[in-house]
């Protein structure tokens, strides 16, 4: 990846221990370029609509909290609460984006709890809360389930750098350096502003 004339690499997960710890990590990341998509915007901004898709940051702020909250729902055996349709892909007006990125926050920690303490990744679960649509029988390991979040919130966050950069212009590598996120989690100092720096830009 190229930023005017510094040449980046993109944010990288950090080093993992097994492959329960792996799976977190690599959510974690995709969930922290997802934030990163909506630093710096008001609540009018977040609620905007600048591209093709008619998705707002904001939306998919909340979207992706929801997937994850009604996700765990079905790890932990509890009630699955499926999102309004007519509300999960809109911010309504009632909605700020400081709400909308806490609730992410408070899903995000569920999951990595469940996750953490689910003693068999492999345990299948009941898949038919999820969609009426599916046959009886239908089921999926837990291990699928967290490969799911990351597909899942990896696409949104693409989706959301699209949007961002509609918006106002501010692409990926912009925010990261704007965050000050490291490149490499092991090397805190090694940011976007570092390698500027000692390139000269």
């Amino acid at each position: 990846m190229r930023r005017g004339d510094v040449v980046a690499v993109p944010t990288m997960v950090r080093d993992v221990t097994d492959e329960r710890d792996a799976l977190l990590a690599f959510l974690a990341e995709q969930r922290a370029a997802l934030r990163r998509a909506v630093h710096g915007l008001t609540d009018a901004q977040a609620a905007a609509t600048p591209s093709a898709s008619g998705l707002s940051l904001g939306a998919l702020v909340k979207h992706a909290g929801q997937v994850e909250s009604t996700w765990m729902d079905l790890v932990a055996g509890e009630e699955v609460r499926l999102p309004d349709e007519r509300d999960a892909f809109r911010m309504t007006p009632d909605e700020t984006l400081d709400r909308l990125l806490a609730d992410y926050a408070a899903a995000a920690e569920r999951t990595d709890a469940v996750v953490a303490a689910e003693p068999d990744l492999g345990r299948r679960v009941d898949l038919t809360p999820m969609s009426p649509l599916l046959p009886a029988g239908a089921g999926r390991t837990v291990r699928w389930v967290v490969f799911h979040l990351v597909e899942e919130t990896a696409r949104h966050a693409g989706h959301a750098d699209v949007i961002r950069e509609s918006l106002d212009g501010a692409s990926a590598l912009d925010l990261v350096s704007a965050v000050g996120a490291p490149l490499i989690p092991e090397y805190p100092h090694l940011t976007m502003g570092s390698v500027a720096s000692r390139t000269g830009q």
